[in-house]
């Protein structure tokens, strides 16, 4: 999955059609970094007046207080997404409309309780925003988005006990991407 993502961004950044002023972007979420410090970054292609496609990926390897398991806590991810956005106005500016599918692999626990839950999330995901201008190459962002999909995972009663209480696959809804994001246009 990891090679994957970076291939991807990889592509997005190495493709010709980049040369074309005001139709690439690359954002990060500073609500992601409030979030136990996961780190972010989306790019973004306009394909017409009214279209983009976006592609992200979010990273969070931090583990807190690990020097005394009773006290650890973590939200742990790696997490890659891709997406479309329907733009009433202009693409990188205004109001704006996406859908995205997503995979998120994570641990997290310790924080309202000593249980750990660690698996691999699939889904899609619907999202909506404004895009500020605040010159011609930086925006800022604000949206909010739900998604929804299958979780395999595997829950355990502490952080390193291992004693595993329940396994097995259940369906979500989730709140997703309370987005406040610094946004470069090339």
């Amino acid at each position: 999955m990891k090679r994957m993502i970076l291939t991807a961004v990889a592509v997005l950044l190495m493709s010709p059609c980049l040369s074309f002023a005001q139709k690439f972007s690359v954002s990060t979420n500073l609500m992601d970094y409030v979030c136990l410090g996961t780190l972010n970054v989306d790019v973004s292609y306009a394909l017409s007046r009214r279209w983009s496609i976006t592609g992200g990926v979010k990273y969070n390897p931090f583990t807190f207080r690990a020097d005394n398991p009773e006290r650890q806590f973590q939200y742990r991810q790696i997490s890659g997404s891709l997406g479309a956005r329907i733009w009433p106005w202009h693409t990188l500016s205004g109001w704006w409309f996406a859908g995205r599918l997503r995979y998120q692999e994570y641990n997290k626990g310790g924080l309202l309780s000593p249980e750990t839950e660690e698996g691999d999330r699939f889904g899609a995901g619907l999202y909506s925003g404004y895009t500020h201008m605040l010159s011609r190459h930086f925006n800022l962002e604000f949206g909010l988005g739900l998604w929804t999909g299958m979780s395999i995972y595997n829950k355990y009663s502490c952080q390193v006990c291992g004693l595993t209480v329940q396994s097995g696959r259940k369906y979500f809804l989730l709140p997703d991407d309370l987005m406040i994001s610094i946004v470069y246009v090339f």
